[in-house]
């Protein structure tokens, strides 16, 4: 994965409760087993119509929400089913920075075993966010390390994320890359073994 410290990008705002994972990515989109390729199909049943055309009344589909790499949404994103499919379709379509009130735990955990940093802000933090993020060149700037965020404008706060998650992006790591942190340790180990074993 990609280390992040400190990120800027322009956010888009999608300013719905309870948005669960069959919305994100439903489940007709399930079939590949790899983690790229499921971009095209976040929320499809919002963003497109029955014949395949896009919505225009749908955020994402909305002009000043092109390009962005910064989702911000309400309270409880990513609630319902446990599929790791949702945060790779968010990944693939291009956000890496997730902005809410609250997750859905096991969301929020896989978010960040695929490199994608989700914050909880106050509600009220979170509606000032919303309303500035039509504007033209408005940027954030997310300083993982030192867990602030600011938008260039006199806004900044602070936010909280677990130490051992926090070093995991930081670094790039996933799960196999804290593995190999081992490695010589574990080598050590099965070469003890295989002596052992050859008495």
């Amino acid at each position: 994965m990609e280390p992040i410290t400190i990120y800027k990008g322009r956010a888009a705002a999608l300013d719905r409760k309870n948005v669960d994972t069959d919305q994100i990515i439903p489940k007709q989109f399930l079939k590949r087993i790899e983690r790229s390729g499921f971009g095209e199909f976040l929320f499809y049943n919002w963003r497109f119509d029955e014949t395949g055309k896009k919505r225009p009344d749908f955020e994402l589909n909305q002009p000043h929400n092109q390009n962005t790499s910064i989702l911000i949404a309400g309270e409880n994103f990513g609630c319902g089913s446990s599929r790791e499919h949702a945060p790779w379709s968010l990944k693939d379509y291009g956000f890496d920075i997730i902005i809410a009130p609250s997750y859905a735990d096991i969301f929020k955990s896989n978010c960040m075993k695929n490199g994608m940093v989700p914050i909880a802000l106050t509600q009220t933090e979170v509606n000032y966010l919303m309303e500035r993020v039509s504007a033209p060149d408005y940027e954030l700037t997310i300083d993982l390390p030192n867990q602030t965020l600011k938008d260039g404008q006199g806004f900044e706060t602070s936010f909280e994320i677990h130490p051992y998650w926090k070093e995991m992006l930081v670094k790039g790591w996933d799960e196999i890359s804290i593995t190999l942190q081992y490695d010589k340790e574990i080598s050590a180990y099965e070469s003890q073994k295989k002596a052992v074993s050859s008495i």
